[in-house]
């Protein structure tokens, strides 16, 4: 009773960090719908709302001609396959979000929308000026004439999921739902907390929605490669055959989280390895590397749909902080010698491997697991490319090694395998120097926004206590 108490306790001091923003969300969304409806006749698109306090729904259906062109992909047409996105209105959810749509699938997001109150917490911001969920949405449905359907809620309210599990009733689930900084997690002793029960109960809500609702349903869950750590081994992909003692077994490779986010991840595939033995659910777990790059497609379509952009240090993954900080003057920040090798990918390839996974669903019964990126890259490698790019621009771009705030080999053996996606027909966009000179020519052109003290790390792992650190958790001191 007591454990009981504690968790119900847990989730609601987490559905209160979030309900300031789901509350200016919901009374925003009334307006948003009598302001549209009055525009019926002239765009042909139609509204309806259901609004209580666990469940806003939103469904925008519109009949306009599309105007972007699908190329052909691993299946070209959705052919009507309903997937549901947990996490669709974040950095890569979203952007899966429009892909798939485009593509024929008929697509509902579910989000709780705390990925723009972590901002509003720490005092942060995209390097973007993107649009609201709402505006989004809608502007999709005008240049493609495509639906989709949102959920706002939490995930770890099963009362909420459920119903909305329930109503979608999707073939597929893509759960990019959870709290995805490792620096967010080591902030103080209340954010650990509240990333791992987040991250885990949410996953569990999940596998309950799929075992006692839709048994075939294909959950393909983001994982991350951080969850193998470096080990001086070959990183396979999931699982590892070894042979002790004279006898041999195939057992999941041995995980070494590097933060409380990290571990999280490791908890989610363990949790979703059982479930798939127990209730003989289907899962596909993609290990996804460090993705860098901002433009698709589908976010290019119209301003309002572009994606965000993180350069803090905090959200901002390598590259794309690299990117930034020479667009405006900045040194860019090497943590500790560099050696640090992980492996990347492009958007471009994150929403494709998506699509992949869900046109190829594991068999019942299975967890696969996948390891998503496309090329390895240490620090020092991406200093160095994105030093030679930027002065090809004609900009000052220098390279400093600031003390590491993470606890990590700073030197390490690492190569991971990463083939089974590309054998079933990824083509990588690997990155080049065009590529990198189109991020920082992107960077230049919104580097008025760019707010300078977020710039260098502010959290470190070994400082990480109970205190609660919002007030300048996000700039170092």
């Amino acid at each position: 009773m007591m454990m009981k108490s504690m968790q119900r306790g847990q989730l609601k001091a987490n559905d209160r960090q979030c309900s300031a923003v789901l509350n200016a969300n919901s009374t925003r969304s009334t307006s948003i719908v009598n302001a549209i409806n009055k525009l019926v006749p002239a765009t042909h698109a139609s509204l309806s709302m259901k609004n209580s306090s666990r469940r806003l729904q939103i469904t925008t259906q519109a009949v306009a001609e599309p105007v972007i062109q699908s190329p052909g992909t691993a299946h070209s047409s959705g052919a009507g396959t309903r997937v549901m996105i947990i996490g669709g209105d974040g950095y890569c959810g979203w952007a899966t979000a429009l892909h798939l749509s485009a593509r024929g699938y008929e697509v509902c997001i579910v989000d709780n929308l705390c990925r723009r109150g972590y901002d509003l917490q720490l005092g942060l911001d995209t390097l973007t000026p993107i649009a609201s969920i709402h505006d989004r949405i809608q502007k999709w449905a005008e240049v493609s004439g495509k639906h989709i359907q949102l959920e706002v809620g939490d995930i770890c309210d099963f009362e909420f999921f459920g119903e909305a599990f329930r109503s979608f009733n999707p073939d597929a689930v893509v759960h990019f739902g959870e709290q995805r900084s490792a620096p967010y997690s080591m902030i103080d002793r209340q954010r650990a907390v509240y990333t791992q029960t987040n991250n885990v109960v949410g996953t569990i809500n999940v596998l309950y929605a799929i075992k006692e609702i839709k048994p075939d349903c294909h959950l393909v869950k983001l994982g991350t490669m951080g969850e193998y750590g470096t080990p001086n081994i070959d990183i396979e992909e999931g699982f590892i055959t070894i042979t002790h003692n004279g006898r041999t077994d195939t057992l999941p490779y041995p995980k070494q989280g590097g933060s409380f986010y990290h571990l999280s991840k490791v908890h989610d595939s363990h949790n979703i390895h059982f479930a798939t033995k127990a209730w003989k659910i289907a899962a596909t777990d993609l290990n996804q590397g460090v993705v860098y790059g901002v433009r698709t497609e589908e976010t290019t379509a119209d301003p309002l749909l572009i994606n965000r952009y993180d350069y803090d240090g905090i959200f901002g993954t390598a590259l794309n902080r690299f990117v930034v900080q020479a667009a405006v003057g900045h040194p860019l920040t090497v943590y500790g010698k560099g050696g640090q090798t992980r492996g990347f990918l492009d958007i471009r390839d994150t929403v494709r491997c998506i699509q992949i996974a869900i046109d190829n669903p594991a068999n019942m019964g299975e967890m696969r697991v996948f390891n998503q990126f496309t090329e390895q890259f240490s620090v020092n490698q991406l200093a160095d490319i994105v030093s030679k790019e930027g002065k090809k621009l004609g900009l000052d771009v220098q390279v400093v090694s600031v003390p590491n705030p993470r606890v990590e080999l700073e030197e390490h053996y690492y190569n991971a395998k990463c083939t089974k996606l590309q054998a079933l027909g990824l083509k990588p966009h690997l990155l080049q120097d065009s590529m990198v000179d189109s991020l920082l020519e992107f960077a230049i052109q919104y580097k008025d926004r760019v707010k300078h003290e977020l710039i260098k790390p502010a959290v470190d792992w070994r400082k990480s206590g109970t205190k609660v650190s919002t007030m300048g958790a996000a700039v170092a001191k």
